[in-house]
């Protein structure tokens, strides 16, 4: 079975002055601005890398919790952030790395075990595994 979810983009204008909106299929996003303004200055709106930050932080989040259910666990809350690093290299730029911080709560939770899902559900994301960044996390258990 394949799932497809589809995001869209429309950009005019040249790169530093020009300007576009991304918008989902589910409607989530409709027609939000972006711009190199919006990516590199701080102006409100939106750009590539939050939309991965948030993308990787809802899939490590599903992930974490189907896992925690496969060993019997259900998790209260799971709060998770995605920072992206987006970097200037040799050949432009680059997403260098993903640092996700979690905090998670489960009754009942043994440490032990749940560093083991929580490492598993970090490399099962669907989102982590299309990375070639490297991924980092750091959580805490309440």
């Amino acid at each position: 079975m394949t799932i497809h979810k589809k995001g869209q983009a429309h950009w005019e204008g040249d790169i530093k002055r020009g300007k576009g909106t991304v918008s989902t299929e589910s409607g989530a996003l409709k027609q939000q601005p972006y711009g190199f303004n919006t990516r590199f200055e701080g102006v409100p709106g939106t750009n590539p890398e939050e939309l991965i930050g948030a993308a990787h932080a809802a899939c490590f989040s599903m992930a974490l919790s189907l896992m925690l259910g496969e060993e019997g666990y259900t998790a209260e809350s799971i709060d998770t952030t995605a920072d992206v690093s987006l970097d200037k290299t040799e050949g432009g730029f680059a997403i260098t790395k993903i640092a996700l911080t979690s905090t998670v709560k489960v009754p009942g939770a043994d440490s032990a075990k749940f560093d083991q899902i929580i490492q598993k559900a970090k490399a099962g994301c669907p989102v982590s595994q299309l990375m070639k960044a490297e991924i980092t996390l750091d959580y805490k258990l309440n």
